[in-house]
């Protein structure tokens, strides 16, 4: 699975945004959609601020995924590990039961139903199809028998998904897609009815909520809880993510040089200064977290229509960021490329959304779910999108397929491509993770 969590504020998308005591890692090294994502995906923050808007303005919190942001302690909870795992699973499953409901229900045959790729771990087989539990959970696959050397169902079957019209192919196609939209849909509902929706009051500065011993900001004495109000004389604003970011790059830029800082302590302000240390990759880091600077409350529905439509309000306002995201990968992509991430990191948020406040698994789930939705979506082989948009030649053609060696050429050079980009997100996003930086 691949998330973009760019800023624009996807993926994603995807940092602490609930009562966060430990929003975004600044140990100040590198980072998760993101791409996550999910792009993943995943900048997708949906609090809302109150001083704007009768339920606020949205705000997209996979900016606060970052470069220079790394990972280690959000993997310090073996529970939270596994109930990130555990919602990054449900999303697969619901993803790739839409491809097989939308195959079953038409007759069409299907072969295999996997959740993740590599060795076999568990497998039953019920009705002619293999189900299977596999090794890696990076995504998982819907396996039709149409071109099956094995199989015992004739070429010329009109079951076959190939033999199929060209309806019902794209139905089987896109199905997994309207799945995912469906169940963010589902997880935000959920989430209105029983913790109601998160509104938030932004405040100036950014948030220290955390600082490592024996780190450059222990040293110089930054204090949890501290709030950072500006930078070398520049005073900071309100608008969090960008405000993460300004605080980060002058951080990364100013290895060994003194760095000034306005602090906010005890309703009061003092000057500190603060000498970044030096990473491996000559930036600066100086060993702390840091959060937007905001205070989170909860709206209840008064009734189930006042429920659907704060649900519907949060849903097309995510829906917006997602896009808005993607638009701005493709258009910056030299400077957006490192925020689009895979599993590893958008479990490490996840795990460190899950040790703050469960609430917030709930916009997790649904920021992944609109991301892996809209990505898959994109006409690139091997996605939805790519395999949707062979069909639309197709149709184009007057229903003349394209040669399968085409096809087939097409399709495996994008399985390749996403297999590579996969595995570099893998390395690249284990590699920046706390407990192996301190292991190398």
């Amino acid at each position: 699975m691949i998330i973009n969590l760019s800023p624009s504020s996807c993926s994603l998308s995807l940092s602490r945004f609930i009562n966060s005591k430990r929003l975004t890692k600044t140990h100040l090294s590198k980072s998760l959609s993101s791409s996550s994502s999910s792009t993943f995906h995943s900048k997708n923050q949906f609090l809302h601020e109150k001083n704007r808007y009768p339920l606020g303005r949205r705000r997209d919190f996979r900016s606060w995924v970052i470069p220079g942001f790394d990972f280690g302690n959000n993997f310090e909870s073996t529970q939270s590990v596994l109930e990130a795992v555990g919602v990054l699973t449900a999303i697969i499953v619901v993803h790739e039961s839409g491809h097989f409901l939308a195959a079953y229900l038409q007759g069409i045959h299907v072969s295999k139903f996997a959740v993740g790729f590599g060795p076999i771990l568990a497998k039953f087989n019920a009705k002619n199809v293999e189900y299977s539990l596999r090794a890696f959970p990076l995504g998982g696959f819907v396996g039709f028998p149409d071109n099956d050397p094995d199989s015992d169902i004739p070429p010329d079957d009109k079951n076959l998904l190939k033999n199929r019209p060209i309806f019902d192919r794209v139905i089987v196609i896109s199905a997994g897609v309207i799945a995912n939209i469906i169940f963010a849909y589902v997880i935000i509902f959920t989430q209105v009815l029983l913790v109601g929706l998160p509104v938030q009051e932004s405040f100036p500065g950014v948030l220290v909520p955390d600082v490592r011993p024996f780190s450059a900001a222990s040293r110089d004495g930054l204090l949890p809880g501290d709030v950072i109000l500006g930078v070398n004389g520049i005073d900071l604003g309100k608008n969090g993510p960008s405000l993460i970011t300004e605080v980060v790059d002058v951080i990364k830029k100013s290895p060994k040089r003194n760095v000034l800082l306005k602090i906010g302590r005890g309703g009061g302000s003092v000057d500190v200064r603060v000498t970044p240390d030096e990473n491996s990759d000559g930036t600066g880091r100086i060993g702390v977290q840091l959060s937007p600077n905001f205070k989170i409350s909860k709206v209840q529905p008064k009734n189930i229509l006042e429920a659907f439509s704060f649900s519907g309000r949060e849903f097309w306002g995510l829906t917006y960021n997602v896009l808005d995201s993607l638009k701005q990968t493709f258009m910056n992509f030299s400077q957006t490329a490192s925020k689009v991430s895979g599993p590893v990191a958008i479990i490490a948020v996840g795990a460190e959304v899950a040790k703050s406040n469960v609430d917030g698994l709930y916009q997790f789930a649904a920021v992944l779910n609109i991301n892996l939705a809209v990505i898959n979506l994109l006409p690139l082989p091997a996605l939805d999108g790519g395999t949707l948009a062979l069909i639309l030649v197709e149709a184009a053609r007057g229903g003349k397929k394209l040669p399968l060696e085409v096809e087939q050429g097409i399709m495996s050079s994008g399985i390749m491509f996403v297999i590579i980009v996969g595995l570099f997100l893998l390395v690249r996003d284990t590699l920046n993770l706390d407990f192996i930086r301190d292991l190398l």
